[in-house]
């Protein structure tokens, strides 16, 4: 049995070859070379859309190739594997067709998917110079008119704006505004004519620098009724609710960075020497690999088991989602920097011989963060909603059904259902308020380290939701504290996604010899544990013995040219 999203991965991985090999168009050393010009990737764009990839932004009930968003995460962190500029500027349309797959009718849905698997670039309108993420403060404006709308305004720091030949606009349709006073609008360039609208200029970066970072601004530009994507004042529910799609999947940006950083430095060290010993020899370098291809695994399960949940558990997204774009970019930040002072002055390199990789990817990642709201904005997601979790854990009600089609990944997930999303978790989050029972019933033969890590995580997470239960909302003046609160909670529901993963997917993923490894004695569960309870209550135990019984695992994954995984996925880069 095989992770079929995975068949997905290695197809389009043996369509574009190695990325060490130079000739090929999808090449490290190509997109290197863009980036020293800080030119957009126009060459490999074309070549990703002949090998249908923009199919895989649209579901299959529009005529396109999703029938799982797992597909969606593989074609782009493929893409990120390779270099991030390519993924975000290609991958950005599946942003800008979003709201049409959680917020339209099927006549513009379908509309919307006629353009993206046509070859068409659509981006997303929605920040503004002044007001960043305050998308209640944007000025842009729609003002009805005989048989349409007459819009004005800039939108500033658009991915793609200049490029797009469609951008879907949030402007503000009702003077007063608030909740119901925004509308979204697809903007036809083509349409518009060139006085329609005006391209501000490309902004420069310190990563990603040939992306089409820009804006663009329109001076009483008049669109039909018909653009109005949506019912009119839907457009901050219909982004908040595509925002919980985009916030689960831009992990694919973060797992692609993080499998080639890991990459570089596990060949590094195999190959480089140091005091007489290979640098993979020497402890505290690997360690250092070794809680890289942890961070890296924890990273990989919880994006796994939340991408599932876009259609098992989708009225728990808004949790979910803003869990995994806090933890997942925030700790392959943290997965680069700690790589880098192992590879030392080579990380900072931009030779022929390498093509600086390893700078290229710390600096790209860095603008990851802040993709879809950053951090702080993600975690406040999460502080607003603590009443509801906290109640949520205290009932111990959770959907049995919905985390087991979540977690286990043997078979498809249940058809997505845009009307299931929710703005607020009413339900709370299963993956957390199923854990008790779940640690209670932990089937025979589990290790007994991995037991004594399961017992723990539950310990914490049950004064993690105690003290949010205690915490008294505040809508602006939010304390720090609730702040780091928010993070113990991100690390609880992450450990719980790797606990259910392992217990849904054990018999058959385990049985398969080339990650076996990885799965006897629940390995990778207990170092992926033991990284998250040593963040979340840090002790002066010694836990080398787990790291150096992964270790070989991460080298024979190198060397065989797999995926960074805990499932088998071949890639064209084999490394004997």
């Amino acid at each position: 049995m095989r992770y079929q999203p995975y068949a997905l991965t290695e197809r389009l991985e043996e369509r574009f070859g190695d990325p060490g090999d130079a000739s090929r168009a999808f090449s490290l050393a190509r997109c290197a070379e863009l980036d020293r010009r800080e030119e957009f990737p126009a060459d490999i764009c074309r070549e990703l859309d002949e090998a249908g990839v923009a199919a895989y932004y649209v579901p299959a009930r529009y005529g396109g190739a999703v029938r799982t968003f797992e597909d969606t995460l593989q074609a782009v962190r493929l893409m990120a594997r390779r270099d991030l500029t390519v993924a975000i500027g290609h991958g950005k349309t599946f942003l800008g067709g979003v709201s049409a797959w959680v917020g339209a009718g099927p006549d513009q849905a379908r509309r919307v998917a006629a353009e993206v698997l046509g070859g068409s670039v659509v981006s997303w309108g929605l920040t503004e110079a002044a007001h960043g993420s305050d998308l209640l403060a944007g000025e842009v404006t729609a003002v009805p008119e005989a048989g349409g709308y007459r819009v004005a305004g800039e939108k500033w720091l658009i991915n793609n704006a200049t490029r797009a030949d469609v951008v879907c606009l949030l402007a503000r349709t009702d003077p007063g505004g608030g909740p119901r006073g925004f509308s979204l609008l697809l903007m036809d360039k083509r349409r518009l004519g060139p006085g329609g609208y005006r391209c501000l200029p490309k902004v420069r970066t310190h990563g990603v620098r040939g992306a089409d970072i820009s804006g663009i601004g329109f001076d009483g530009a008049v669109v039909d009724a018909g653009d109005l994507l949506g019912a009119p004042g839907s457009g901050v529910e219909t982004v908040l609710k595509g925002l919980q799609l985009t916030r689960t999947l831009v992990a694919a940006l973060s797992l692609g960075a993080a499998d080639r950083a890991l990459r570089l430095c596990t060949g590094f060290a195999l190959g480089h020497e140091l005091y007489g010993r290979r640098l993979a020899d020497l402890p505290h370098a690997a360690r250092t690999l070794a809680e890289a291809y942890t961070d890296l695994l924890t990273a990989e399960v919880l994006s796994l088991v939340a991408t599932r949940a876009i259609h098992a558990l989708p009225g728990e997204l808004s949790v979910l989602s803003a869990v995994v774009k806090y933890h997942v970019p925030t700790s392959v930040d943290a997965l680069i920097a700690n790589l880098g002072q192992t590879m030392g002055a080579r990380a900072f390199l931009a030779t022929d011989d390498d093509n600086g990789v390893f700078q290229k990817v710390e600096r790209d990642h860095r603008i990851v963060g802040i993709f879809d709201g950053n951090t702080l904005v993600n975690l406040n997601v999460v502080i607003n909603q603590f009443p509801v979790l906290a109640r949520g854990f205290a009932r111990g009600r959770a959907d049995e059904s919905g985390v087991a089609a979540a977690a286990g990944a043997a078979n498809p997930p249940p058809d997505f259902d845009p009307e299931r999303l929710e703005l607020v978790a009413r339900a709370g989050c299963s993956l957390l308020q199923g854990l008790p029972a779940a640690v209670a019933a932990l089937p025979g033969g589990t290790p007994p380290a991995v037991a004594d890590l399961a017992r723990r995580l539950c310990e914490i997470a049950a004064d993690v939701h105690e003290r949010m239960a205690g915490h008294r909302p505040s809508a602006r003046n939010v304390p720090g504290a609730a702040f780091d609160l928010a993070r113990e909670y991100a690390l609880c529901v992450t450990g719980a996604a790797c606990l259910r993963f392992w217990l849904h997917n054990r018999e058959w993923a385990g049985a398969e010899q080339r990650t076996s490894g990885l799965w006897d004695g629940a390995l990778w569960l207990e170092a992926c544990l033991t990284r998250l309870l040593a963040r979340l209550r840090p002790t002066t135990e010694n836990a080398d013995d787990v790291y150096d019984r992964l270790l070989p695992e991460l080298v024979a994954q190198y060397r065989a040219g797999h995926l960074f995984s805990p499932l088998l996925c071949r890639l064209p880069e084999e490394r004997p």
